[in-house]
């Protein structure tokens, strides 16, 4: 397992959408370990593959609290066959979009399917936490960031700052 470089914001390979998994091999459970162990370094708990530039659908999750037992969720594949009508509202943040935060509407609810790491397809019934990740993970398997629930003035003035950061190499913070 190995902690990998994260995609962030302005990169356009955020954009792209993620093409489905035929067969779960080797390099695909590989992948989901390297997945989780970048996820666990940078303190997130959510992450999707083309976040790491590989345009994959696979996601992992972990919504534990910090104080309980850390326990990875693994999705190939996901598809969202339900929602409520019923939302919830979460302060969102991204591993790709660093120190940006939005307030964000969801579904409260929803139902997935999805192939495990062992190949074997499966249902899960998804609520709070877990189905906005969920929700916010699968957004990007299909290119879509929490900055598209912004204005386009606020969106382009995240992605002018986030620019600026990535040039000034030099930059340290103490």
């Amino acid at each position: 397992m190995a902690v990998q470089k994260l995609i962030t914001v302005p990169d356009e390979i955020l954009r792209k959408k993620s093409k489905p998994i035929e067969k779960v091999s080797i390099n695909e459970k590989k992948l989901i370990k390297d997945l989780i162990e970048t996820m666990y370094y940078h303190k997130g708990i959510g992450l999707a593959a083309i976040q790491l530039g590989i345009p994959k659908r696979i996601i992992v999750l972990d919504v534990q609290q910090k104080d309980e037992k850390k326990k990875p969720l693994c999705f190939i594949n996901p598809v969202i066959k339900n929602i409520s009508k019923e939302k919830s509202r979460y302060e969102e943040g991204c591993l790709s979009i660093p120190n940006t935060f939005i307030d964000i509407e969801r579904p409260k609810t929803c139902d997935v399917e999805f192939i495990d790491i062992d190949g074997k397809k499966k249902n899960m019934e998804c609520d709070g936490l877990l189905s906005t990740c969920l929700q916010h993970e699968i957004n990007h398997l299909d290119g879509k960031l929490i900055i598209d629930f912004l204005s386009k003035l606020k969106k382009d003035l995240i992605i002018k700052k986030l620019s600026k950061t990535k040039q000034n190499t030099d930059r340290i913070v103490v």
